[in-house]
């Protein structure tokens, strides 16, 4: 870690008050009249935030509207331990690096489906799910395949949509901003007789802005549906049933190159991603220290590109993932034990030069044994996984946790992962059929505080991976003369996450700050388009009526690939909000982001929206 501490020094001042409030992080415990809020993403039990071992952090409903966001990345981009990268603008390819980790690190659920594609390297479409239907996010940072199996190598984001409760109430929303942005929602949620239901539709479109400046002059803008349904019925006071749905399409603008000499290339080119998600669950408790849980679920992931006519052809690709989950969990005096069954099935419908349709399977037993005693916390976690191509690949994951008072603790964890290659990875015409799943391995160490309003948490974490899968320039054993991916590389992340916040008089204070070294550890480069430092910052007050809020990110230099050659240089930007409420059941939301009209780019070429303002109205009927 030493290239990263080397400039530690002059990052110090921070460490005073990081974290932001924007979301709550398991990193600084909540005071004992707190109520703490539940989490089920770090080991698939309902557990106080305040009793999790792992490094997580929540985003509320409240935090959620307050973004007027169309995107998901938008959101989780003010966490600890998170960097986002972008071709462009809000619902172009998003990738989210969670402590340095590819993006296809990061396994993503929607209400326990999850939700990735076999196309490409993988990994979850970020900018395909819609944000006005959620109700809560959940982000577990550190590697989680001793309880999701493959892909969970950096961590896992969980989406949850809103719930039905109460009486009927009817919402609606409109909302405008920079770029002909509009959006437009409407939902109905309420609860009776033992029913709870909530739907929603909206539609965004964009008249957009030019994301490749230096090739065009052409606006690259967006339109997207969407449509979102949760219903739950509870059988009897033991038992319930829910089924969830939800629905994106969205066809967006994006020009094929960065440059102006490229003859098969062309701007004015249109992508079509479609996002379906389905889940059906049943939960039922059989004595007070025993229930069951049954759940099925399928995502499919469509995604198309139509050129500009005399470009190069069209795309098409189809992925689905079908799981069912059969789970029990035992209470005992001090701890809970589970036990878990699950079959997943990844297919792959590809047109290209070399058409694929294939499908790939792994069945899985998980334990998880976790409790509390006195000072003392632990959760263990071990699952054996049977892929129909790779044969058994065992993970495991300990934590343990000591109070050494009532605003002290001290944690430490271990855990190993892994992730299968993708089905393109492996059949495409750039495919390797001999390539093998990636492995990783995690120790991390933390020591959190907190008293009252005040808190402060500092984790230092490494993780190293092996047979890293990587593009190989046309060598080796590629079939194509363009290359093709092997399992050429290693990569160790590394790095030390400072967050904590703070409350004086009407304001409240908050911050994070991530020093880190991601790493080729073959080649001793940084990996492509990931910072060292981050520090993120955030201040909340009230002024009569209005709540405002003021954001800062400033990230440092990149490079843009591999061999780091091309550097981006770093960026800071401050972002503001304001919401109101104006009358019983109507809420203004306005925002300013990029306030000092920054340029920067995430990804080399590819320029970001400048200054953007955004007003929204919602209204909540009783």
């Amino acid at each position: 870690m030493n290239r990263v501490f080397g400039g530690a020094r002059t990052a110090s001042w921070s460490a005073a008050g990081l974290a932001s409030l924007a979301f709550v992080s398991s990193n600084a415990l909540a005071s004992e009249n707190d109520l703490s809020p539940v989490v089920v993403t770090a080991t698939r039990t309902a557990v106080p935030l305040t009793d999790v071992l792992f490094d997580v952090s929540v985003i509320d409903a409240d935090t959620i509207a307050r973004s007027g966001a169309v995107s998901l990345a938008d959101v989780l981009v003010h966490l600890p331990g998170v960097e986002m990268t972008r071709n462009g603008g809000a619902l172009t390819t998003t990738n989210l690096y969670l402590r340095g980790g590819n993006s296809n690190h990061t396994a993503v659920m929607i209400d326990g489906i999850r939700i990735d594609t076999q196309s490409g390297s993988g990994g979850g479409t970020f900018h395909a799910i819609p944000v006005h239907q959620i109700e809560r996010i959940e982000v577990l940072r550190g590697p989680a395949a001793a309880v999701y199996g493959s892909d969970a190598i950096a961590g896992v984001i969980q989406v949850f949509t809103k719930e039905g409760q109460g009486k009927l109430a009817p919402t609606a929303g409109l909302g405008v901003g920079s770029h002909g942005t509009r959006t437009a929602t409407a939902g109905l949620r309420g609860a009776q007789d033992g029913v709870h239901y909530a739907v929603s539709i909206g539609r965004e479109t964009s008249d957009g802005f030019n994301i490749q400046p230096a090739a065009f002059s052409d606006k690259d803008g967006y339109v997207r549906k969407t449509a979102s349904a949760r219903l739950g019925w509870n059988l009897s006071q033991h038992q319930k049933v829910e089924a969830t749905w939800v629905y994106s399409d969205a066809d967006v603008g994006y020009d094929s190159t960065t440059t102006k000499t490229s003859v098969n290339y062309a701007k004015d080119n249109r992508a079509l991603q479609k996002l379906s998600a389905l889940g059906i669950s049943w939960h039922g408790e059989w004595t007070e220290a025993w229930s069951t849980k049954v759940a099925l679920t399928q995502a499919n992931d469509k995604y198309a590109t139509l050129p500009e006519p005399g470009a190069l052809p069209s795309y098409q690709t189809e992925t689905r993932v079908r799981t069912v989950l059969l789970q029990n969990n035992w209470k005992m005096r001090d701890a809970v034990f589970t036990a878990a069954l699950e079959n997943r099935q990844d297919d792959l419908i590809n047109a290209s030069t070399l058409p694929i349709n294939t499908v790939r399977s792994q069945d899985a037993l998980a334990l998880g044994y976790g409790g509390k005693k006195g000072a003392h916390s632990w959760q263990l976690n071990t699952r054996i996984d049977d892929d129909s191509e790779f044969g058994q690949y065992t993970t495991g994951a300990l934590a343990y946790g000591y109070a050494v008072s009532a605003d002290w603790r001290l944690t430490g964890a271990v855990g190993t992962a892994f992730r299968a290659p993708t089905l393109f990875q492996r059949f495409s015409e750039f495919g390797l059929p001999s390539l093998q799943p990636e492995r990783a391995r995690n120790r991390e160490l933390g020591v959190q505080y907190q008293r009252g309003a005040h808190g402060f948490s500092a984790i230092a974490y490494r993780n190293d991976i092996s047979n890293l899968i990587t593009y190989v320039n046309g060598r080796g054993s590629c079939v194509s003369t363009r290359g093709c991916y092997g399992n050429t590389a290693r990569a160790t992340l590394q790095g030390f996450t400072l967050s904590g916040n703070t409350h004086t008089a009407n304001v409240a204070y908050s911050a994070s700050l991530d020093l880190q070294d991601p790493v080729d550890a073959v080649t001793g480069k940084r990996l492509a388009r990931r910072a060292q430092r981050i520090l993120k910052i955030g201040v909340e007050t009230q002024w009569q009526d209005w709540s405002l809020r003021g954001d800062g990110l400033v990230v440092g230099d990149r490079y843009d690939n591999a061999t780091n050659t091309s550097r981006l240089p770093g960026y800071g930007v401050l972002n503001l909000s304001a919401t109101r409420e104006l009358a019983e059941g109507w809420h203004m939301v306005l925002r300013m982001d990029n306030v000092g009209n920054k340029y920067y780019e995430t990804a080399g070429g590819y320029a970001t929206p400048g200054r953007t303002v955004f007003a929204g109205l919602t209204w909540s009927g009783q």
